[in-house]
Formats: structure tokens, C-alpha cells, sequence
């Protein structure tokens, strides 16, 4: 399918967010602590068509070094996930959003690591600027949304520690693996206007930590 990056496309996805209803959260006996990302849709790289913002994490951070992600964090005391989002978008990548710009919520998503990610689908504007917070930051990239509608971007695969499929997105010849792709696999079933649920999959073993 055709995203044009408009008002049309815009409405649509909202309207597709809306019709998704969320799996109820575990996080009152998880234990987990709450984060969010941001999937940041934004006008793609050679114009015209939609795309999201997909980030390489700095090489010198304490965790997850130079691996890819979607912009965000832990939540702050207080925060809902939401303000979280559009802060850690700020924070990384300067983009400085409101609440009028987020579309919907996507399902909480646990990670081996310790945190419960939800997703928050937003809306940002072309002639919105994006400055790298270098510190977290090493790259953003736009990835194009028929890119991810594509029958053989996402993958399964096994592993000797879990009996849980492990999913993988493959983008510029590179695996990307969960919690990333797990978001990533969702938005692109909700855009095809279905209802399909991540939790369950799995993350390969340098993630757990």
C-alpha cells in the first residue's frame, strides 16, 4: 500500500491505532519498570511517502551499545507513557512533539531486561528538525513504511534458552531483533488492520541483559 506522507495518511493511521485494542498490561505483578518508544512517522528520506525514525544507539552507552532501537526510555516518577515518548523523542532527536500528535498506543511489550516498552505511534511534521543527541545517539534512519509491509522482512527463528519464537526484522542487510522488531512487527499488523499480539516473542540472548 501507497502511505503518502498527508493529512489523508495521517487520519488513516489514526483511525487504525483507534480500532486496536490494546492487550490488557501485566504490570501490576510484572515487577517491570515502565518505559516507552516513540514510532515516530515523518516524511520519508527522497519525499512524498511515510516513513518512521529508527535510531542507532551511541557505542558508548552502559546498555544495548551501538544496537538499533526506536527513540525512548524508562518513564520518570509520575510519567505516563506517553509524556515519556514524546520526552525521550525531544531528548534524542529534538523533535518536540504534544500530545495532539500522537495517533495511539500499542501493546506493552515485557523485556528479558527488566522494562514493560509501550509503544506510542506519532505524528511528526516535515519541517520538523532532527538534531542528534550524539551522547545516546549515533544515527537516525527513515524507514519507509511499505518497507515493512514486505513478506520477507520479518522472520522466525529458534534458540536453545526459550522455547519462544525469536523475532527478527531485517533492514539494511542487518537483522534487528526484539524488543525493536517485536514493536515494529505490531505497527506493520495494525496497519494491515489486524490484531496480533508480540508479547510472546522472543529476544536473542545478548538482549536479556
Amino acid at each position: 500500500m501507497a502511505w503518502s506522507f498527508d493529512d489523508t495518511t495521517r487520519g488513516n493511521i489514526a483511525d487504525l491505532c483507534a480500532a486496536f485494542t490494546r492487550s490488557p498490561s501485566a504490570e501490576t505483578t510484572s515487577g517491570l519498570k515502565r518505559a516507552a518508544v516513540a514510532i515516530a512517522l515523518t516524511e520519508a528520506e527522497a519525499g512524498g511517502g511515510t516513513s518512521f525514525l529508527l535510531t542507532r544507539r551511541a557505542a558508548n552507552l552502559r546498555s544495548h551499545a551501538a544496537q538499533w532501537a526506536l527513540p525512548g526510555g524508562r518513564c520518570d516518577p509520575g510519567e505516563t507513557q506517553t509524556r515519556a515518548a514524546l520526552r525521550e523523542l525531544h531528548e534524542e532527536l529534538g523533535v518536540n512533539l504534544s500530545e495532539g500528535d500522537v495517533l495511539g498506543l500499542l501493546d506493552d511489550y515485557p523485556t528479558r531486561s527488566g522494562y514493560l516498552i509501550t509503544p506510542v505511534v506519532v505524528w511528526v511534521s516535515a519541517s520538523a528538525d532532527i538534531v542528534l543527541n550524539l551522547a545516546e545517539v549515533a544515527s537516525v534512519h527513515r524507514v519507509a513504511l511499505e518497507d515493512i509491509e514486505r513478506n520477507d522482512v520479518f522472520s522466525f527463528t529458534t534458540i536453545p534458552e526459550s522455547t519462544r519464537r525469536v523475532i527478527r526484522f531485517r533492514h539494511a542487510g542487518q537483522h534487528i531483533h526484539a524488543p525493536t522488531a517485536a514493536l515494529i512487527y505490531q505497527f506493520a499488523e495494525v496497519l494491515a488492520g489486524r490484531e496480533t499480539r508480540v508479547a510472546e516473542l522472543e529476544q536473542p540472548v545478548f538482549a536479556w541483559r
